[in-house]
C-alpha cells in the first residue's frame, strides 16, 4: 500500500529543519500529503516551501506558538490526519553534573512539546474518527548507557506515554506508533557530544566522557543509517491498514532490542561498557587517520 496518493490528507512533522523531520517532511509531500514542517529554524526550510511544504515557525517549549500553529492549520486545511512528533535532541552528562534547568528543558522539548501538540491535535482526530499519531522514541527509550541518564529518561518517558495514549485512543479510530532509530547520521550525535564535553569533560567523570564523546563524533565503520530509513517507516505507518505499535528502524536497532529483551541487567551493562570502548576506539582511530582530534565535539 506504500506510496499511494492521498492528496486530501494533512501531515503535521515538528523538527522538520533537517535531518529526520526534513526527510520525513519530503517524503510525506511525495505521497501527495499537504505537509506543514514546523521548527524554530524557519530559514533552514525554506527549500522545502519550492516543493509545496508549508514551513512554519514553531518552538514546541512555548505554549502560545503550538496552540497558534494548530489553529493555522485547521485554519487553512480543516484537519490534521498524521502528527509526527520528531523534535527532540540530545543532552549528555553526568546525571551529577546536568544542571537541573537544562535537565528540565530536554523534558520541555523531548516530552512535554510531544504530548502538548498531541493534546492539540486530538479534539480534531476525535471528530474526524480517524489519524494517526507518530512518536519518533529511539532505541534509547529501551536501553541505556553511561552519561545519558536525563536523556534516556526522556525517551522511556515517551515509550511509556505513547503505549497510555493507545490504548486510550484506539476507541476513537486513532493510532498511536513509536518508532525507535538507532544509529541514524543526523546533527543529533554532534549537539550530543557538544553537550557532554561542556558538561563533564572535566572532573571525576572525563574519562568515561572523552571516550563517549569520541564515539559520537565519529561514524566508525559507517554505522549510522540515513535519516530516509525513518521516513520509509513512516510512509509504511501512514499506509498500513493496521499499523504495528512500534517500528525498530536503523543500523543497529533490532539486534540492540534483542540483546535488552533477553540479557540481565549487569550483563547488559557489561556488553555496553564493552562495546563503546570497542567502537571509541575504532572512531579514535577513523578520526586520528583523519587528521582531527579525537574527542573534538565541535
Amino acid at each position: 500500500m506504500e506510496g499511494i496518493m492521498t492528496s486530501d490528507k494533512v501531515a503535521i512533522v515538528t523538527g522538520a529543519s533537517s535531518g529526520i523531520g526534513e526527510a520525513t517532511a519530503r517524503r510525506l509531500r511525495a505521497m501527495g500529503y499537504t505537509v506543514y514542517a514546523a521548527a524554530r529554524r524557519v530559514e533552514r526550510m525554506a527549500p522545502m516551501a519550492e516543493i509545496g511544504i508549508r514551513p512554519v515557525g514553531v518552538d514546541v517549549t512555548d505554549d502560545e506558538s503550538m496552540v497558534g500553529f494548530v489553529e493555522r492549520v485547521i485554519a487553512e486545511s480543516g484537519r490534521v490526519d498524521v502528527l509526527v512528533n520528531n523534535a527532540g535532541y540530545g543532552s549528555y552528562g553526568a546525571v551529577e553534573d546536568v544542571p537541573l534547568h537544562e535537565a528540565r528543558r530536554q523534558f520541555e522539548v523531548n516530552v512535554f512539546g510531544l504530548a502538548r501538540l498531541s493534546q492539540l491535535v486530538l479534539p480534531h482526530m476525535r471528530r474526524q474518527g480517524s489519524g494517526r499519531i507518530i512518536n519518533i522514541s529511539s532505541i534509547g527509550g529501551k536501553i541505556y548507557e553511561p552519561l545519558g541518564g536525563w536523556y534516556h529518561a526522556t525517551k522511556f518517558a515517551v515509550e511509556g506515554l505513547s503505549d497510555s495514549m493507545r490504548m486510550e485512543l484506539a476507541p476513537f479510530g486513532i493510532d498511536v506508533v513509536v518508532i525507535e532509530p538507532g544509529a541514524i547520521a543526523t546533527e543529533w550525535s554532534g549537539v550530543a557530544g557538544r553537550h557532554l564535553l561542556e558538561t563533564s569533560g572535566q572532573g571525576p567523570y572525563a574519562k568515561q566522557a572523552a571516550r563517549l564523546a569520541t564515539f559520537f563524533t565519529a561514524d566508525p565503520d559507517g554505522m549510522a543509517s540515513p535519516p530516509s530509513v525513518i521516513a520509509d517507516a513512516v510512509a509504511k505507518v501512514v499506509t498500513a491498514r493496521r499499523p504495528r505499535t512500534r517500528y525498530a528502524v536503523g543500523r543497529g536497532a533490532k539486534p540492540i532490542l534483542a540483546a535488552r529483551r533477553i540479557l540481565p541487567d549487569r550483563a547488559f551493562d557489561r556488553i555496553m561498557n564493552i562495546t563503546l570502548a570497542a567502537l571509541s576506539r575504532q572512531a579514535a582511530r577513523r578520526t586520528a587517520g583523519q587528521g582531527q582530534p579525537a574527542t573534538n565535539g565541535a
